[in-house]
């Protein structure tokens, strides 16, 4: 079964990037040339995924407006002679089709997955977090692995995991795979634990495929910490259920961009900045200039 369904959820407040974030999404900051979600959505069309929903909450039609066909800016530009730019505009014209609907209450991640279930109904589909690029422009084929892996273990579920410090462990879903390797299947996966609790320091890199029994799932997920449904709760209960639930590593080249604090955004524009063909090797020189000044 081919799988062309993937669900992007856009709801969250980003709170760790006020101010910035009070009047935009946190999925439509800048990283280099385009906004943090538009790398999600080239990631996704190139991968083969047809029919993106966007699980979206208060204050996000920017992301609505993003996408949309907009006639009149292109007449603009080929009035004002700039068809050059129109180039800029040809992710308007992917052969995708966008979807949204609304997480009226932020319940938490497995709540706006679960919003999901009338769109996807009985069958497998993607999710892809709306904050986090994988891999230097979204050069990542790590979905298409994924959905390869899905549909030959006849998985229940596949998870993306990528390790981190031991001293980061505890701001992630994190692995308890069966045995070693690249791909693995899961023995159990943990919400957020401390370093000595940590089964692994594999962590849940913002990618997964559900087959459909992930939403009854959901539904028997009683809400944790501040109230929120857990995705990764949900998970352990397939887990427990005996269906099998697969984890794949990152290839060290797809790094995960998380934008989600000014530390981890600020370092990902750099570095999109830097590798832009046109305006990175200035910004390079520049850059070493400043840096050569502050060490004089």
């Amino acid at each position: 079964m081919t799988i062309d369904i993937a669900v992007v959820p856009v709801a969250g407040l980003g709170s760790r990037l006020l101010p910035a974030t009070k009047s935009q999404p946190k999925e439509m900051l800048p990283v280099g040339r385009r906004p943090v979600v538009q790398y999600v959505v080239d990631e996704l069309t190139r991968v083969g995924m047809r029919r993106l929903l966007f699980i979206t909450g208060p204050g996000k039609s920017s992301i609505e407006n993003h996408f949309d066909l907009n006639q009149e800016l292109i007449q603009t530009l080929r009035e004002t002679g700039k068809e050059e730019l129109l180039a800029e505009l040809d992710f308007e014209r992917a052969p995708i089709r966008y979807f949204f609907t609304r997480q009226r209450q932020l319940l938490g991640l497995g709540h706006a997955v679960l919003c999901a279930e009338p769109f996807v109904g009985n069958q497998p589909f993607v999710v892809a977090l709306g904050d986090s690029i994988i891999g230097m422009n979204a050069q990542s084929d790590v979905v298409a692995r994924m959905t390869h892996l899905f549909e030959e273990k006849k998985a229940a579920a596949v998870i993306a995991f990528e390790e981190v410090p031991d001293s980061e462990v505890h701001h992630y879903g994190i692995a308890q795979p069966k045995e070693s390797g690249a791909i693995f299947e899961l023995a159990d996966v943990v919400e957020k634990p401390s370093a000595d609790e940590a089964p692994s320091n594999f962590a849940i890199a913002a990618r997964y495929v559900f087959a459909p029994s992930i939403f009854p799932a959901l539904e028997r997920t009683q809400p944790g910490k501040g109230g929120e449904i857990q995705l990764t709760d949900a998970v352990r209960l397939l887990i427990q259920q005996g269906a099998p639930v697969y984890g794949i590593s990152l290839h060290p080249t797809e790094t995960r961009y998380d934008i989600g604090n000014f530390d981890s955004y600020f370092r990902a524009f750099v570095e999109f900045a830097l590798a832009d063909e046109k305006h990175g090797p200035a910004l390079r020189r520049y850059l070493q200039e400043v840096i050569r000044a502050d060490h004089t």
